[in-house]
């Protein structure tokens, strides 16, 4: 049987996912496969059990199944320290890591280097699957002060007290006030995101020598980044964040350790761009 994989999530057609894995597939001469599934929260457990029946060996998770899948899977100590997963695989058992955390960082790296040298303060927006993934991301660097603000406030008192004293947390209509303190800011919300509302935040506030990283990629270049290149401010989009995290997904499913290459990279970039251009012209 083709080795297949999926990526799983509710909605999920905006995900890039595939592009990438069928991508490595041909270039690494793999017979495989890789496609989206549109699964919604309540069909999700159903799914799971199914995924061999459907011929997969595995999954990428996508919002909102990444805190559900852990009670699904075996998670191992990666994902159980976070608290959610985003990467699964068939072997007896389904088991579940989290290469959010990884792609995160090492995006970042690549992006802005040194930007933890002087990072006393970061701000996280969001408090899913993907924040909690940044926040254990950032504590494993030692970030002494994160704090993190959400639409929901009951989810950010959640994730503070998973992770502990180092988390501060701030109502979402004060968000702007953490700014001034904060050499991070990062996004990981779906806010910027199409058919998603803006993010309203004044990166004014932010200090000359901040960092700004946006986990959407779609568009890629989001208002936030556009405003945060406008102060001159370093940046990080979500689409570097997207290919490192996949990294490991694949050589977990398929046997081989992929390259980010220059022309997937443009490749991708080309596709947004049509993507964007098409939403624009429907929109006239």
């Amino acid at each position: 049987m083709t080795p297949a994989a999926c990526v799983v999530g509710w909605p999920v057609e905006h995900s890039r996912s595939p592009l990438i894995h069928n991508y490595w597939l041909k270039a690494c001469g793999i017979a495989g496969a890789y496609r989206r599934e549109a699964v919604a929260p309540d069909k999700f457990r159903d799914f799971l059990q199914s995924l061999a029946e459907r011929g997969y060996i595995g999954a990428n998770l996508i919002f909102p199944h990444k805190e559900a899948a852990m009670a699904y899977a075996q998670p191992d100590e990666r994902a159980r320290a976070v608290g959610a997963a985003n990467t699964l695989w068939l072997d007896g058992v389904l088991h579940a890591t989290n290469t959010d955390v990884g792609g995160f960082l090492d995006n970042l790296d690549a992006c802005v280097p040194g930007w933890d040298r002087n990072c006393e303060t970061a701000l996280v927006l969001g408090a899913g699957g993907a924040a909690r993934a940044v926040v254990y991301g950032l504590l494993e660097r030692g970030i002494p002060r994160i704090i993190v603000t959400n639409r929901t406030a009951q989810r950010t008192q959640a994730l503070q007290q998973w992770f502990g004293s180092r988390i501060r947390v701030a109502p979402w209509e004060d968000r702007d006030r953490s700014l001034s303190e904060a050499r991070l800011l990062v996004n990981a919300t779906k806010l910027g995101m199409p058919g998603q509302p803006a993010l309203a935040i004044d990166t004014a506030r932010l200090p000359a020598d901040a960092a700004v990283a946006d986990l959407v990629y779609v568009p890629l270049i989001t208002p936030l980044l556009r405003a945060a290149t406008a102060r001159n401010l370093r940046t990080a989009d979500g689409l570097g964040m997207l290919l490192r995290q996949a990294v490991p997904q694949f050589q977990l499913w398929f046997g081989k350790k992929p390259e980010i290459t220059p022309e997937l990279r443009r490749l991708l970039e080309q596709d947004l761009a049509l993507a964007q251009s098409q939403a624009r012209n429907g929109q006239e």
